[in-house]
């Protein structure tokens, strides 16, 4: 016969598990965006007479995210990798294809890629 500790190491033991392969089984999967590239700061919209482009370039310079505009949605997205932003900067005011984990309003981006046309 089991002692009450051992059932209460046993049920604890399986609760845990149980709670890990939730956590794991509900993390969020990467998924594929298509939208115009753009800045946080600007979205659908650029403020900046001119070349809606130039706008976006010189938001980032002053501190704004890039962002992707799909619809009427604006996803900020969040990378520190350099050659993923300099993709970015390519593909300003240009359709792309992002991948990425999508959490509210902003995109963990995993990578970045020109649209088909």
């Amino acid at each position: 016969m089991k002692s009450v500790s051992q059932t209460i190491g046993t049920a604890l033991s399986v609760f845990i598990l149980t709670a890990l392969f939730s956590l794991s089984a509900s993390a969020a999967k990467p998924q594929t965006f298509t939208g115009k590239v753009s800045d946080a700061m600007c979205g659908a919209h650029h403020m900046m007479e001119g070349d809606p482009a130039g706008c976006l370039r010189s938001c980032v310079a002053k501190g704004s995210k890039y962002a992707l505009v799909v619809g009427d949605k604006v996803y900020t997205l969040e990378s520190s990798d350099k050659a993923t932003l300099d993709q970015l900067d390519k593909l300003a005011d240009q359709n792309a294809k992002i991948t990425g984990e999508a959490n509210g309003d902003s995109i963990q981006v995993k990578s970045v890629a020109p649209a088909s046309k």
